[in-house]
């Protein structure tokens, strides 16, 4: 590899090398550079949604309505399982968003008791613009990789990442799911 070609990471792991020889630091090569990642990605998704004026949390609660399909529709319980909250937390996110006038509450027909939260449309149009700008600064995060090389990234960080999504095994402390996306 030409001195070009390194990175912070292959500096960083050079210099773990050198002071600590009795340690392999070969995790480092592709976790540091995930973390790196992460953080590059954080600030574009952050970038995106200011742009449209939203929070993450917010872009959060409207991508799930969105993704329900059209009456883009769902109980505060299921909005609740799609972005992990609490029931407190999604009570004042639904009321900041209504009074932004991007989401409304009505009566849910099959339980009296019940609400249904739905997008408006200034909350659709909203959604669907930030999601747009999110991904064009995705593909630009990824204009490094060819198209084979993006669905062989694609494949490996999946194979990684499937026993961390998988259901909680009791006899496996620290494996299950991690919903932070």
């Amino acid at each position: 590899m030409t001195e070009d070609a390194r990175d912070e990471v292959d500096r960083l792991v050079a210099a773990w090398r050198a002071e600590r020889p009795d340690l392999d630091v070969e995790p480092l090569q592709v976790l540091s550079r995930v973390s790196r990642l992460a953080r590059h990605l954080d600030r574009a998704r952050r970038a995106a949604f200011a742009e449209h004026d939203l929070e993450p949390w917010e872009f959060d609660v409207l991508t799930a309505l969105r993704r329900a399909g059209k009456p883009y529709e769902l109980s505060p319980g299921a909005l609740l399982r799609a972005t992990l909250v609490t029931s407190g937390t999604m009570t004042n996110r639904i009321d900041r968003l209504a009074a932004a006038g991007l989401v409304r509450r009505r009566p849910d027909p099959e339980d009296r008791r019940g609400v249904l939260v739905s997008l408006t449309d200034t909350g659709l149009g909203r959604v669907d613009a930030a999601f747009a700008d999110l991904l064009r600064r995705e593909r630009e995060l990824l204009s490094g990789l060819g198209d084979e090389d993006r669905r062989t990234l694609a494949s490996l960080l999946r194979t990684l990442l499937t026993p961390f999504d998988s259901p909680p095994d009791p006899h496996r402390p620290g494996r299950g799911h991690d919903h932070s996306e």
